[in-house]
């Protein structure tokens, strides 16, 4: 069993609630956002950028903005998940309040994963506040506000979080984003950058951790998802972001995501 909450009382934030993940089958991806999630029951594979861990009740997982991730059940054990994605710039602002950064947008966490038992608890309470019907909206926003207050202030920022990759892979990948709607060949792409085929396929993936096509395909899911809270029609959402048909898009929503993009729209 699986379901979304989002509220307009607090639209930066959105929840995915997982009480049975056994079936739950994630393909590597990533989020504009930044994601933070409690595990609330057994056991799962945890993949955050080129390091793979278990992970189990209790512990926390935190996903940079971009980070190639994916969590996945163990051997069809139980587990549960309540995972949190968080709007990247407003979380930036939060930063910048606490001195971090300085208007230059969010700033990595040197984090990905906690056993902190006090942030778990904290994370825990804060779902309880959101999903209550009663609480009204400016508790809502107080509590959202405080918690990623406490989170700026204990986490340290990773060192190298201004190192870039190499130029030509920033320039391949900005251009996949401001093209992904359309159809793009490897080719079209290498030529862009003015490198061969393979050699780009190469140094994209050590870089990104997807080749340029799942890169592609991630950039595309990302406007789906954004069409679909907006609430537009699943047909109408595929031909936005540049999906064959709207089967296209359920068939890799679904193994992406573990989630149909109807289940996602909610």
């Amino acid at each position: 069993m699986s379901h979304y909450w989002r509220h307009p009382a607090v639209p930066h934030i959105e929840i995915r609630n997982v009480e049975d993940g056994r079936t739950f089958s994630h393909a590597s991806h990533a989020h504009a956002t930044f994601s933070i999630g409690a595990i609330m029951a057994g056991q799962s594979s945890y993949l955050n950028g080129h390091h793979t861990r278990h992970i189990s009740a209790g512990s926390v997982v935190l996903m940079n903005p971009g980070v190639v991730h994916a969590c996945n059940p163990l051997h069809d054990q139980p587990w549960a998940y309540r995972m949190f994605y968080v709007d990247a710039g407003w979380l930036a602002s939060v930063q910048c309040q606490g001195g971090i950064g300085a208007q230059d947008g969010f700033v990595p966490f040197a984090q990905n994963y906690s056993t902190d038992p006090t942030l778990f608890a904290e994370l825990d309470s804060l779902y309880v506040v959101l999903t209550d019907t009663g609480t009204p909206p400016d508790i809502m926003q107080a509590a959202v506000l405080k918690f990623f207050q406490r989170l700026v202030a204990r986490l340290q920022t990773a060192n190298d979080h201004t190192a870039c990759a190499p130029r030509k892979m920033v320039e391949a990948a900005d251009f996949i984003r401001e093209h992904c709607m359309h159809t793009l060949r490897l080719e079209d792409i290498a030529a862009v950058v003015q490198l061969s085929p393979s050699y780009l396929i190469r140094s994209f993936k050590a870089h990104y951790g997807l080749t340029p096509h799942g890169y592609l395909i991630d950039c595309r899911l990302q406007l789906a998802r954004e069409g679909l809270r907006r609430g537009d029609g699943i047909a109408e959402v595929a031909a936005q972001a540049g999906f064959a048909d709207q089967a296209h898009l359920q068939r890799l929503f679904k193994r992406t995501l573990a989630a149909t993009p109807g289940q996602y729209r909610g």
